[in-house]
């Protein structure tokens, strides 16, 4: 089997990418290890634990290409403020929607919920699907890539487009060089049901262990539900997962100051060491590195996803503009103008988050007193927090037509 090019990962970020390749006249097949399958909705179950927040921009490009309805039909919820504050010392910081006239800060989605919206749309697409299709080898073969799958089915493309997450089989096989380091954090992810309401917000505190994020769900029968994403140490970490529910919600209650009330009830907790990575290049002849392929990010903001949907519509739009002037689409000097306009973006992020992590981990009682300092005088400089929210918004910059207004 042959097509024009191959993506390899089905997820959010993959399967963004085959939608906005449509109508270009390219032969695209996704190939996925996991069975592609849209499983029907059931509002009434469980939180899954692992949440993104979309961004101004995320949301364009997923209306644009048909997916955001689904989004909308299952669950997601919007937030129109945070609030950031240091759990050792006065320092606090309040970001609005309002202060750039915008109706919300983003949405609050299940990551599952996403991802079946767009394979749904795949699924309604001429895209071609091969599900349960595990990457075994990955070698040279004149012009084009041979791809020898686990069963022995081999595919042949002159341009493979990895989008196949952190731990990229594509990019391990194809010998791409990274840069990474541990975090020496784990985050503890779940959703958990709170006596007070979440108002719409997002709730970051930073404790001396790491930051403790509360992020607002949709309510299901009448309760208050919020996604948490608590970063420690990983000894913390083991201590926490340890605990009984009881145990886990008294410790979360405390370490959160208990700013929603009492925490009533703690889902499935997963518990995920953090590593930032990035690939040294995104791109090599025939070649393209996508979302957390190319790059990870601490959770810190929930930005990851949103860089990953940037990644994928900037380089369709590349590829587009190629595929229109009759270019080859694997050539090297096509796939850098993607590496050029992505990865200065990327690394300024990871640059701001590192920075971020590291100030509030600091024990240094001058930058403690600094940073609470900083935090308020910030507060009160709205032009300041107005450019912070539009580049959180993804309202800034150089912007692929997908996410433009």
């Amino acid at each position: 089997m042959r097509a024009d090019l191959i993506i390899v990962g089905a997820g959010m970020v993959g399967s963004a990418l085959a939608l906005a390749l449509r109508g270009h006249g390219l032969e695209c097949l996704v190939l996925d290890g996991g069975p592609m399958r849209v499983e029907p909705f059931d509002a009434s179950a469980s939180y899954e634990p692992r949440v993104s927040a979309l961004s101004m921009a995320s949301q364009r490009i997923l209306e644009r290409l048909g997916a955001w309805p689904g989004v909308l039909a299952r669950r997601s919820c919007p937030y129109r403020d945070m609030h950031v504050w240091d759990g050792s010392g006065t320092g606090h910081i309040h970001f609005s929607a309002g202060s750039v006239h915008a109706s919300t800060l983003g949405h609050i989605v299940e990551n599952r919920v996403v991802q079946d919206a767009l394979l749904e749309r795949l699924h309604d697409s001429d895209v071609g699907l091969l599900a349960d299709a595990r990457l075994e080898r990955l070698r040279h073969s004149g012009d084009d890539w041979l791809l020898t799958l686990a069963d022995g089915r081999e595919l042949r493309t002159p341009l493979i487009i990895a989008a196949d997450g952190a731990n990229s089989a594509v990019r391990r096989l194809a010998g791409c060089e990274t840069r990474e380091w541990d975090y020496l954090h784990h985050a503890i992810v779940t959703s958990v049901r709170c006596t007070d309401a979440h108002q719409a917000t997002a709730w970051q505190r930073f404790t001396d262990e790491g930051p403790l994020a509360f992020l607002p769900l949709g309510e299901r029968d009448g309760e208050h539900w919020c996604s948490i994403v608590w970063s420690t140490t990983p000894e913390h970490a083991v201590q926490l997962m340890a605990l009984d529910d009881e145990g886990f919600s008294t410790a979360l209650g405390e370490a959160f100051e208990h700013r929603l009330g009492r925490v009533l009830q703690v889902d499935r907790r997963l518990c995920i060491p953090l590593r930032q990575r990035h690939a040294k290049r995104y791109v090599e002849p025939g070649l393209a590195l996508i979302g957390d392929a190319a790059h990870t990010i601490h959770p810190l903001a929930g930005q990851g996803v949103n860089l990953g949907f940037l990644d994928a519509a900037v380089l369709a739009e590349v590829l587009a503009q190629a595929a229109a002037r009759g270019e080859r689409l694997a050539d090297e000097r096509v796939l850098s103008r993607y590496e050029r306009r992505r990865m200065p973006h990327n690394l300024a992020m990871m640059a701001a988050m590192e920075g971020f992590q590291r100030l509030f981990q600091s024990d240094s009682l001058a930058l403690r007193l600094a940073r609470n300092a900083g935090l308020e005088l910030v507060d009160g400089l709205e032009d300041a927090k107005a450019l912070f929210v539009r580049q959180a918004l993804g309202l800034s910059g150089d912007l692929p037509d997908l996410a433009k207004a």
